[in-house]
């Protein structure tokens, strides 16, 4: 079935979006759907070539052919959401949202403050954990989607119908899902130095209301150097920092990485494969990507093309991993495929 799910094999910002938008495009998907909550930020680059960072909508937004939809178990910052419809100028025809997605409110924004989790586990305090903790209690039914007046215009048809409708067609989807395995509330092996959800591809799968018979490819998004959030966010193995990065890389100035919702400077390490075979073999993908491959080298970054620096690494990496990489990430807007380094880099 035509659902291709897309989750994070590290601890975040391994360049879902980017790939969300470019499998979209590639795929002619008609419908892409954001998982997850207000906690993480997906870039892509729209057609006059801006980054346009996306914590709410999913990356296809960009894609004027592309309907969106926010799932059932999605936690939605209206205010954010409001700007990036505007940013992205999605018409109101070309968004659903599930009347059960859950609302955050400025009050779980206090208590995530009020209880310390930025400083103690490098939670961005966007209040998707204090959400995820009042839906829980089944206290109030008072900050489902439904309720909230500002998203009526989005919430008007059913989301399970809708997609049901859109699978029957034969039609292309795309579940974007957000952070990484390594941050899993289930899977992690650093709790509780973890994020406040699973997120693996089956956890994302539910959140966005189709059915696993529905998924026909699992594409499993790395980073050539994983990063952490900075901040006592817990461990990462083999840790450098960026003057490493781009000494080796031979750049001159940079490559430095900022978060995209807090705004800090990431912390940055060496490629480890042991977090990576555990997300292989929870989410078992049959696609696999690494983004940020230009950081091994300069000129594949300039150039957009992979150089024999990019090809030995990417070697390296399969032999740590026992799988292949399919797709390489040269630069933010650029994937070339594995099968063939030296062809030009599809933008």
């Amino acid at each position: 079935m035509p659902v291709t799910v897309i989750v994070g094999g590290q601890f975040g910002s391994e360049g879902k979006g980017k790939v969300a938008h470019y499998l979209a495009r590639e795929q002619c998907a008609t419908v892409a759907i954001r998982v997850g909550g207000a906690n993480s930020g997906h870039t892509a680059i729209d057609a006059t070539g801006t980054p346009r960072v996306f914590r709410v909508l999913p990356t296809p937004a960009l894609l004027k052919e592309v309907k969106c939809v926010i799932g059932a178990g999605s936690y939605i910052d209206v205010d954010v959401l409001l700007t990036e419809v505007e940013i992205s100028q999605l018409p109101p025809e070309q968004l659903l949202i599930d009347p059960n997605a859950f609302v955050i409110t400025d009050a779980h924004k206090d208590i995530e403050n009020q209880w310390g989790l930025v400083e103690r586990v490098g939670s961005t305090g966007s209040g998707t954990g204090a959400a995820v903790i009042e839906r829980i209690s089944r206290r109030s039914k008072n900050h489902l989607a439904r309720h909230d007046p500002r998203l009526s215009r989005y919430t008007r048809l059913s989301v399970p119908d809708f997609l049901r409708s859109v699978l029957r067609r034969g039609e292309q989807v795309i579940v974007e899902g957000t952070q990484g395995f390594g941050l899993s509330l289930l899977h992690s092996q650093d709790y509780p130095k973890a994020t406040s959800r699973d997120t693996t591809a089956g956890t994302f799968v539910a959140e966005a209301g189709v059915s696993p018979r529905d998924v026909s490819d699992v594409v499993l998004v790395l980073r050539a150097f994983p990063i952490r959030v900075a901040g006592d966010s817990g461990p990462l193995a083999h840790e450098i920092d960026w003057a490493t990065v781009g000494r080796e890389g031979g750049w001159s100035e940079g490559p430095v990485e900022y978060t995209s919702v807090t705004g800090k400077i990431r912390r940055v390490a060496r490629f480890d494969p042991s977090i990576v075979r555990e997300a292989i073999n929870v989410n078992y993908p049959n696609v696999i990507v690494v983004n940020h491959a230009d950081y091994f080298d300069r000129v594949a970054h300039d150039s957009k093309k992979p150089t024999e620096v990019v090809r030995k690494n990417i070697d390296k990496i399969e032999d740590l991993i026992d799988h292949q990489i399919d797709l390489i990430g040269l630069g933010p807007s650029s994937l070339c495929p594995r099968s063939d380094l030296v062809s030009k880099v599809l933008i």
